[in-house]
This record gives structure tokens, sequence and C-alpha cells, in this order.
């Protein structure tokens, strides 16, 4: 290296003041104490910044995703709520299927009763008929065999008329026993008589055969 020129050695020593080596060490120590402060505080601070943006973005995300839950609960509820719904729509669907072919049924079923208590109806009125018209067959065939009876009788004993036997003495044997009760002997005579009179009937009866 070069030596410096003598002009710059010989005035050098006369413009340098005096170095206190103390002062200067405190100085420096204060000047890195303070850099070190200030290095701390600007890496709390960025620290500080960053567990911040941190905190807002996981507090966004866990926002986020309590939304797209809520959001896939409300969907899946939604279905459910709409799986049900359907599937009511689709029960009252089959429920009035099933009562409107139940109606139907049991109007197919009513129509043929009323048909077949019609038919039934008819066969009745027509075996009423039928024995009516037999009986009043037979109530004609009968009062005509009951008169054609009674006929042939009345004129088979038409000639056998009973007439009373002793007519008059009968008349008064009767009229003595009511006007005379208790007083049989009083009709002893009219007694005797009717009872000739009847033997002599029967007698004559008996000779001539009738």
């Amino acid at each position: 290296m070069p030596s410096p020129p003598p002009a710059l050695e010989a005035v050098a020593p006369a413009l340098l003041p005096p170095v206190d080596e103390e002062e200067l060490r405190r100085k420096i120590a204060e000047e890195l104490q303070r850099g070190l402060e200030e290095e701390r505080s600007q890496r709390e601070l960025d620290l500080r910044q960053r567990l911040e943006e941190e905190k807002a973005q996981a507090k966004a995300q866990a926002e986020a995703r309590a939304q797209d839950e809520v959001g896939r609960i409300l969907e899946v509820e939604r279905a459910a709520h709409q799986e049900t719904i359907k599937r009511a729509v689709l029960r009252e669907r089959v429920t009035a299927e099933d009562e409107r072919l139940r109606a139907q049924l049991y109007a197919h079923q009513l129509e043929e009763r009323e048909r077949e208590l019609r038919k039934q109806d008819a066969f009745y009125r027509e075996q009423v008929a039928k024995l009516e018209e037999r009986s009043a067959t037979f109530y004609k065939v009968t009062t005509e065999n009951y008169h054609r009876a009674a006929d042939e009788v009345n004129a088979k004993f038409k000639r056998y008329e009973i007439k009373p036997v002793c007519a008059d003495l009968q008349g008064q044997i009767l009229k003595c026993y009511r006007e005379n009760a208790g007083q049989t002997l009083s009709c002893s005579k009219i007694a005797a008589l009717y009872l000739q009179c009847v033997n002599d009937a029967k007698q004559n009866k008996m000779r001539t055969g009738g």
C-alpha cells in the first residue's frame, strides 16, 4: 500500500479529536439495542398482523364452512321435505284411487244386486201369478165339484125329506110343558096321545117300507 503524503500525515493528528472508546461503545450498544428493539417490535407487529390475518382467514373459512354446512343441511331438509310432500301426495293419490276403485266396485256390486233382486222379484211375481192361476183353477174346479156334488146329494135325498111326526101333538105338548112347568102330570094326557101317534107312525112306516 502506498504511504500517505507527508502533508496529510502532518495535519491529521491536529484535526481529529481524541476518541472516548467507552462512550463510543455505549453509543454503539445503544444503537444496536435500539435497532434490536425496533426489529423486535416490527417482528411482533408483523407477527400480530399475520396472526390477525390468519385469524380472520380462519374465521372466514369457518364461517364459509358453517354456511356450507347450513346450506347442506337445509338442502337435505328441503329434499327430505320435498320427498315427504311427494310421498304424501302419492299416498293421497293412491288413497283416492283406492277409494275410487272401491266406490266403482261397490256401485258395480250394488248394480248387480239390484239386477239380481229385480230378477228374483220377476221370478216371484211369475210364481205368484202361476199360484194364483192354479188357485183360481182349483177353486173353480172345487166349487164346480162342490155344487155338482151338492146338486147330486140334493137330488138323491130330495125324496127323503123328513117331515115332523105328529107335529100338532108335538106343539101341544111343548106348549103344555111351558105353561105347566114343574107339573108334568098335567100334560100326561097329551103326552100319551103323542106317544101313541109316534108309535102308529113307526108301525105304518115299517109296513110300507118307507
